[in-house]
This record gives C-alpha cells, structure tokens and sequence, in this order.
C-alpha cells in the first residue's frame, strides 16, 4: 500500500505539501494541487481519515438532531429528507449523522455535547419552536447551523421553510369553493412556530369566508390526531371537512371517521401536510400539502455548506412554496 511518504518522494515534494495538497489547502498552487491527487489516484492512495481531520481541526461531520426519544426514529418527514442532504453533503466532503435526542433540557445537553466536543461541524435544528433555546445557544457561540423552519429569536438564522400560512388559506379556500362551511383545524402544539403559521393561513382564510373558526390542538401524530378528530366529530356541529397540521395526525382522523362510521370523502373530508411516501397507499389516498423534499434536502445542505464556509446567515434565508396535492380524501359536502 502507498504511504504518504512514498508518494512525496515520488513527485519530489516534501511530505507537508503532499498533505496539505491532498486537504487542498489555498497555500499550495493549484497546478501542484492537482498533479498530487492525479498522482494520488493513479497508485490509489487514499489519506488516513482520521489524521486528516485531526490536521484540519475538523470533524468532516454535519448532524442532525431529531427530537425524539432516543432510538425512536419515527418522523418519517425528517428520515425522507435525509437522503438528499447527504448525497449534497457527501459531494463536499461532509458525512451526515443523526442522532435522536428527548424534547426539553436533555436535547439541550445532546447540543452542548456535540459542540463542546466537537464532534460535529454544523447542525442541522428541526421543528423549530417559537421561542428555541437550542437556536440561542448555538446563536450565542456562534456555532454554524441551518433550521428547517423560523422562530420568533430576536438574531438572524440560517433557514428553510414552507409558506405554510399561504398555503393552509388555500386549502380552506378550496374546500369553501366545494361547499363546505364547517371547516375545523387540527392543529399541532402552539409552541411551535409552524404549527402557528399554519394556524394563522387557517384563520385568515375562514374569516374571509365569513366563517367560524374551530381549532382543536393536539399532538402533531397518529394518536394525536385521532383524539382531536373524535373530539371535532363529537361537538354540537359536526364538521364535513378537517384540515390536519401534519399527514401523520391526517392518518389519525382517517381511523376516527371509521371508528364512528363516516366514509371519507363522502361524508367527511381530510386534509393533510408533508405529502409523505403513505399518503399515496392509505384508503382513501390523503389530499395533502408539498414541501418538496428533495429540493428541500438540498437547499438545507447547501446552505450548510455556505455556513461553513462563513457566509452570513442573515443572506441564508428561503421560504418556499408549498403545493396543495389533490388526492381522494376530499370531496363537496354529502348534503
């Protein structure tokens, strides 16, 4: 196997050019960068990775922290985008790792592990919350990170979001264009800052309809959203249509229509979002709304990689739009 030293003595170079040619330092011209990694590949060297990290005072790693119970990987959102932030990432040089950590003060912890001993380069921080102490941590040590979503901190971050108040007004405009009138909302936990822009699209569009608003809050799941459909169906006034925060609490309202009888769309119409790979198979296929997943994945890596390399994050800042995806799950109201 070719040592590092032998390949420095074969173009004539010193062991320390060959090194910091091959971890394409600016120092070394570009023409002797080149002609050590053709050299490089010709006798298939390949640096110790290890060591070349240790050089470089880098960890070559971009994580992703999902706030789950640990070893709990089950928001399949953030799993679908995973493998288009890598393949970016992996085209620089990064690895992506993620790692579950527990809502509240422990994924806090799992934070200043990762950063205190640099066992990352960046992170990645999702379901971003209103007000999120993870944000102001990092923020205040000035640690490179990109959020999928925004929050209310006061500095500028990095991040990528969903127009997910625009598009929860369309969806009830739409559903008002069918017929329907009796429109509830259910929503995810207030305390986090999508779940209140898709309240507010809700609201926004029910108002101008000259309609009620009803928004049941439950968790942003399959249990979730099963106990605040039951709760929705259960009221006074039933409504014929349920615009869910999330495809997974969608799912939920699509077993509580069945535990009570109601045949979707006919006698119930559900809305979800995220668009997830299941929404296509369940019964009926679920109306639901886009973030593309893989420009998503890729937007989010790429601004990574500015981070990383030191650009501003107040200029690392998109918020896309989100495509409505009409499938079976909804129809005009069953007069």
């Amino acid at each position: 196997m070719t040592s590092l030293r032998s390949l420095a003595q074969s173009l004539g170079l010193s062991i320390t050019t060959v090194s910091r040619a091959l971890d394409d330092y600016g120092d070394v011209a570009a023409e002797t960068r080149r002609l050590v990694r053709e050299a490089a590949d010709a006798v298939g060297y390949r640096p110790n990775a290890a060591a070349r990290r240790l050089r470089k005072g880098s960890s070559e790693l971009v994580t992703l922290v999902l706030p789950t119970e640990p070893g709990q990987f089950n928001e399949p959102l953030y799993i679908e985008i995973l493998a288009p932030m890598g393949q970016k990432l992996a085209s620089a040089g990064y690895d992506l790792t993620l790692i579950a950590a527990a809502p509240g003060p422990e994924e806090l912890k799992t934070y200043r592990r990762i950063v205190e001993g640099r066992r990352a380069d960046g992170i990645f921080v999702v379901r971003t919350r209103r007000r999120d102490q993870r944000i102001d941590y990092l923020q205040k040590l000035g640690f490179p990170f990109v959020a999928m979503g925004r929050c209310e901190n006061e500095s500028e971050h990095a991040f990528v979001d969903g127009d997910g108040e625009t598009a929860f007004a369309d969806a009830v405009r739409r559903l008002v264009a069918m017929g329907h009138r009796r429109i509830t909302h259910l929503a995810a936990p207030s305390a986090f800052t999508f779940a209140v822009m898709r309240v507010r699209g809700y609201a926004r569009a029910m108002e101008e309809a000259g309609l009620e608003p009803q928004i049941i809050e439950h968790r942003a799941e399959e249990s979730g959203g099963c106990g605040a459909a039951l709760e929705a169906l259960h009221g006074a006034s039933r409504p014929t249509a349920l615009i869910c925060a999330t495809d997974r609490m969608a799912f939920g309202a699509l077993r509580a229509a069945r535990q009570l009888g109601l045949e979707v769309p006919r006698d119930l119409s559900i809305v979800g979002h995220d668009n997830l790979v299941t929404t296509q198979f369940c019964d009926p296929p679920l109306t639901t709304m886009e973030l593309p997943i893989a420009a998503t994945g890729e937007k989010l890596a790429e601004m990574m990689l500015a981070r990383l390399g030191g650009a501003d994050p107040a200029t690392l800042q998109e918020i896309c739009e989100v495509n409505i995806i009409e499938r079976e799950s909804t129809a005009a109201p069953n007069a």
